[in-house]
């Protein structure tokens, strides 16, 4: 399943300075926004044991974006999707498209959605 999720808000960068409630309330709006677009789109509760994510960061301008920093604001949306699967995220196996997606306006996070096959190890 594909899901396209909005590109996580300024606030929510590492390098941002925000006071500590501005940054809460940015990832509790960002969260539950993620939460809703991803259950219309049509993500359920799966029943699996891990999730394979494969992450395309599409920014909202051709400006140079640092991707650590990208990775880190989108946590509050790799926790929605764990909200609504209802598996936690620390069984997400998480790769990220090398390179950036094309500029969107707004910009956009792609999220390539698949359960985990079975691994012993």
């Amino acid at each position: 399943m594909m899901i396209s999720l909005p590109y996580p808000p300024k606030e929510l960068s590492p390098n941002a300075r925000n006071h500590w409630a501005v940054k809460s309330t940015a990832t509790k709006n960002y969260r539950h926004g993620c939460a809703k677009l991803a259950e219309k789109q049509g993500l359920t509760k799966i029943d699996a044991e891990s999730l394979d994510l494969r992450v395309i960061f599409c920014p909202p301008d051709r400006r140079p974006r640092d991707r650590d920093n990208a990775i880190a604001a989108f946590k509050a949306g790799q926790d929605a999707i764990a909200d609504v699967t209802g598996i936690d995220d620390h069984k997400f196996q998480v790769t990220y498209a090398p390179g950036w997606g094309n500029p969107i306006k707004g910009g956009a996070v792609i999220v390539e959605i698949g359960e985990t096959p079975n691994v012993k190890g």
